[in-house]
């Protein structure tokens, strides 16, 4: 095992996620939230939609997470999480909406997988159900002694009322701050895939099959998802998303246990998912593990709810 030459493969495929997947997309989105919110249309929809997302323990702009998370891809809701921390959104609400964030799927697996067999429909109205909960059982339990005030500073008061600016002033802020954000995810997503590396050449992912496979065929679960689990969690939906399709086209991994599976899969509660959300800023960060609670709450909803169906 050359650990050198592991860390060097892991380094250019970090890079590469970094370059080829976060920037783009949070480069756009990015630009899309900064437009809205100098216009004042961003304004507007909180004010239109914060009562229905309310019971939830959401805010308007949690909505704008949930459809980026879900119909664009897992990077794109960190420019909203990164907006809602600089706007002075409330602990609290922080902590919801990035538990909703955690236990919901992210478009960028959901859509190619679906060739494959899986119920695209299906898992995304499960996806927000579980993204719900999760968002609920957070604000009433585990967040409730968080403080639900705006934190509101001094160098936040152009935020919450910002100034008419050029587009393409606009278009520098947001793109400098979005490269900032997913420079800052590229360490996490380093040491992720050094450890698969590392563990995949150790053989141990093999050692972990013939481990595990007594105890998985006395519950029905099928040995060939022990890859894909160790892969999610410690690589990201990216990864998983490239060794699921092999399995997939292989026939090792039928259509049925690929959505059966796909509540406990599909979500953004790994090592790369934590690096990349909790880079969109200090206060996002600091309540993460109440967010990880009431995610693991959703992503049980979510699971149970896939097994039942499929």
């Amino acid at each position: 095992m050359n650990i050198i030459e592991i860390i060097m493969a892991s380094g250019r495929s970090a890079v590469d996620i970094a370059l080829y997947t976060l920037i783009p997309i949070m480069v756009v989105m990015m630009v899309i939230m900064k437009y809205l919110e100098s216009v004042k249309i961003l304004a507007k929809i909180i004010n239109v939609t914060a009562p229905l997302l309310k019971p939830f323990g959401l805010s308007g702009l949690s909505l704008f997470a949930l459809i980026q998370l879900n119909f664009v891809s897992f990077a794109a809701p960190v420019a909203t999480l990164a907006m809602m921390d600089k706007k002075g959104v409330s602990d609290r609400h922080l902590a919801a909406t990035l538990a909703m964030l955690y236990a919901m799927g992210q478009a960028n697996v959901l859509y190619p997988l679906t060739p494959h067999g899986l119920s695209w429909g299906i898992t995304t109205v499960i996806s927000i159900l579980g993204g719900l909960v999760a968002g609920a059982v957070t604000w009433y339990g585990f967040a409730r002694n968080l403080s639900h005030k705006e934190v509101i500073s001094v160098e936040d008061a152009e935020v919450h009322s910002p100034q008419k600016q050029g587009l393409l002033t606009i278009i520098n802020t947001a793109g400098a701050d979005s490269i900032r954000l997913a420079l800052g995810a590229v360490p996490m997503l380093l040491l992720s895939l050094t450890v698969v590396g590392i563990l995949k050449s150790a053989g141990f992912i093999t050692y972990l099959e013939q481990i595990l496979s007594p105890v998985l065929h006395a519950v029905h679960i099928p040995t060939v998802l022990i890859m894909p689990a160790l892969v999610k969690c410690l690589a990201g939906g990216t990864a998983y998303l490239g060794v699921v399709t092999e399995l997939l086209q292989s026939g090792k991994l039928d259509a049925q246990t690929l959505n059966a599976s796909a509540g406990w899969f599909i979500q953004t509660l790994d090592l790369p998912g934590l690096g990349i959300m909790l880079g969109a800023g200090f206060r996002v960060a600091r309540v993460a593990r109440f967010a990880i609670l009431g995610a693991l709450v959703g992503i049980a909803v979510r699971t149970i709810l896939h097994i039942v169906i499929f």
